[in-house]
């Protein structure tokens, strides 16, 4: 009964979003009042309805209800409970309803934060962002139904993914659909705005928040996605170039040149048709990703296993959604001014140059992501893009981006000259050259040396701009003056400082990983050891155990340097009686500067068994950048300046239809 409850909701959701639709766009265009306010309570029931329906799937799988089709299938009584749990998305159906849940309660969330806003331009958002939901609910009731029975029950489900049954991937796609449905507020918003024909920096600066939120998310989710890989996957890495690796990074990079975007819209009242244009394509492309890993295109390791029917629905929800959305652009961008004019040594321009940077690196791995799809479409050659292909095409575009990230903060809005901040950019290279010469003799890396330097760069020319604004060096700089300052300092100065700075932690960490890792592979008796980057990895047993839902056989692995023992690390290989499915389990010994890791393979007492051990300077520090930049999102939203509640006046003039 319970699983019927959940199908009627997504039915009357289904029917509300069409209504929210019909009443947030047609009320606005005609200016019915009770239209709008029927749309946006239709955004709240939506939702409402939506988390029941999720609600109620999670409770199948809490409880092992076998009659649905989709707990038999992805679930077992022996499963941990957090597993049941993640279970309710760890597959095609579930993760969609979880997709479509997020999106309800952004629409919602719209409605709730957005009541200060012009009437039209709300309703019209409501609108559109009912009707994007309107069409992923279409495909989850026709084409995914999670609330499927199955006759007769079964005593036992088939259990889920092992790869899944990892703590960290159970929280892994909740903050990526944060990250990739986030973005359709800006989407909804972009399209609105272009129908109404007028965008002020009113406008920008309440889209910003939340593409600030939706980018920190996706953040978060992709680190975790990295985290899991690194450990769970026994390949030793943190980062494959993996295509659906790809697809949730190019909405994060064009979800990074959209944040840029909108400061310039809001601070300066320029880059709005550009803005605009960034807000649809990347929405658009967290809508490939959603294609690429249900369509069956490709094998990856985070694929869904799905018919080509379900690929074919969601190809035709991106076709319309971002084609009529391009459409709407390409009708009505000419009706938006173009804004507010600057120099060429502004801040402006230097964020002009970040977004084409950043536009460049998206559709440079869009190019090595989708060519090998196109050439095995058009003539059924299978080839490959790999690691080789990105390093060398991306790793430029990024220390292009990088000096220039630390240069143009500096410079003043509109108009500025390279001769005022001429000191400031000498120090910085005063202090960046000597590391690139040290590290590039010592490390015996020249372009080791280089990332280096740029990761000090930048961090010299963040720390630089966060001390003007906190006015370090005036004469009354005592240190209850700077606590005071700091405390009044706007929270998006904090997170600019806290996201630049994790950019520059992480650029360490990507350069020293990939420069001076090291590894070995090599199959190893009782007593016979390993080494690395000086590190001796010495096997002393292999031993057997049972777990809640399968059997682990485990290596116990000494490491030493200098005949000083540094610590013990437990890689193991875990089989699953109910999936008939192993995995490997990588253990680590987690350093500030490094990473000790070990993989155990396949053996026997007789021939030893196989055991990989890699040493991995500075891997942490990538994560942990990654980290910063993701909270100085969040400070950046806490910013007082973006409060949803309440009315400001607009930082620059409108910039109404021409």
């Amino acid at each position: 009964m319970l699983a019927e409850i959940g199908q009627i909701a997504l039915i009357l959701a289904l029917f509300i979003s069409a209504l929210q639709a019909w009443m947030g766009l047609h009320g606005a265009h005609i200016g019915d009042r009770r239209a709008m306010v029927f749309a946006e309570r239709g955004a709240i029931a939506q939702a409402l309805l939506c988390v029941l329906a999720f609600a109620l799937l999670a409770h199948a799988f809490m409880v092992s209800d076998f009659s649905v089709r989709l707990v038999t299938a992805n679930s077992h009584t022996s499963k941990p409970l957090i597993y049941k749990f993640s279970g309710t998305w760890g597959n095609h159906e579930g993760s969609m309803l979880l997709w479509v849940m997020i999106m309800a309660l952004f629409g919602a969330a719209m409605v709730w934060f957005g009541k200060t806003l012009p009437a039209g331009l709300r309703a019209r958002a409501i609108g559109v962002q009912g009707l994007t939901t309107l069409g992923f609910l279409a495909f989850l009731i026709f084409s995914s139904n999670p609330f499927t029975r199955m006759s007769p029950v079964p005593d036992n489900g088939v259990g889920l993914n092992p790869l899944l049954q990892d703590p960290g991937l159970a929280i892994h796609p909740p903050f990526l659909y944060l990250g990739y449905v986030g973005f359709s507020v800006a989407f909804s918003f972009a399209v609105a705005a272009l129908i109404e024909g007028r965008v002020d920096a009113m406008w920008a600066r309440w889209v910003r928040p939340w593409v600030l939120l939706a980018w920190s998310f996706l953040t978060i989710g992709i680190v975790l996605g990295s985290v899991w890989a690194y450990y769970e996957l026994g390949w030793g890495g943190w980062w494959f170039w993996d295509p659906v690796e790809n697809v949730s990074f190019m909405p994060w990079l064009a979800g990074t040149a959209l944040l840029h975007s909108t400061l310039v819209a809001q601070a300066r009242g320029s880059f709005i048709r550009w803005t605009l244009l960034l807000a649809i394509t990347t929405f658009s492309l967290s809508l490939v990703g959603t294609f690429i890993v249900r369509s069956g295109v490709l094998t990856s390791v985070h694929a869904f296993a799905v018919d080509p029917g379900c690929g074919i629905f969601i190809l035709a929800l991106l076709i319309l959604a971002t084609g009529g959305a391009l459409l709407t652009y390409a009708i009505r961008s000419d009706k938006i001014a173009h804004g507010a004019s600057f120099e060429l040594e502004s801040r402006e321009s230097g964020l002009v140059l970040n977004n084409v940077l950043l536009v460049v690196s998206t559709a440079t791995v869009f190019l090595g992501t989708f060519y090998p799809l196109v050439i095995d479409a058009m003539t059924g050659d299978k080839i490959t893009v790999g690691p080789p292909y990105f390093e060398a095409t991306f790793g430029p575009i990024m220390a292009i981006l990088i000096v220039f990230m630390a240069v143009a903060p500096l410079m003043k809005w509109r108009a500025d000259s390279w001769r005022r901040i001429k000191k400031v950019l000498l120090i910085m290279a005063a202090a960046a050259v000597p590391v690139w010469i040290a590290v590039a003799l010592f490390g015996k890396s020249v372009l080791g040396g280089l990332g280096i330097a740029l990761a000090i760069w930048l961090l010299i020319g963040t720390a630089t701009n966060y001390g003007r604004k906190l006015r370090v060096g005036e004469s009354k700089s005592t240190v209850g003056n700077l606590i005071k300052r700091f405390a009044l300092l706007p929270g998006a100065a904090h997170g600019f400082a806290l996201a630049h700075l994790g950019l520059a932690v992480s650029t360490i960490g990507i350069v020293s990983m990939g420069v001076w890792a090291d590894e070995d592979v090599d199959r190893l008796k009782l007593g016979e050891s390993i080494s690395v980057a000086g590190y001796e990895f010495r096997l002393e047993d292999v031993r057997q155990a049972q777990g809640p839902n399968f059997v682990s056989e485990t290596g116990h692995v000494v490491i030493e340097r200098n005949g000083q023992r540094i610590g013990v690390l437990n890689p193991e290989q875990r089989m699953y009686p109910v999936e008939r499915n192993n995995t490997t389990e990588g253990a680590m010994e987690i350093g500030a500067a490094r990473i000790l890791y070990a993989a155990k393979g396949d053996g026997n007492p007789q021939e030893g068994w196989v055991i990989s051990v890699y040493y991995h300077p500075m891997v942490i520090w990538i994560w942990i950048g990654a980290m910063m930049m993701a909270f100085g999102g969040f400070a950046s939203v806490a910013d007082r300046r973006h409060a949803f509640s309440r009315r400001t006046a607009p930082a620059a003039q409108p910039v109404p239809a021409e």
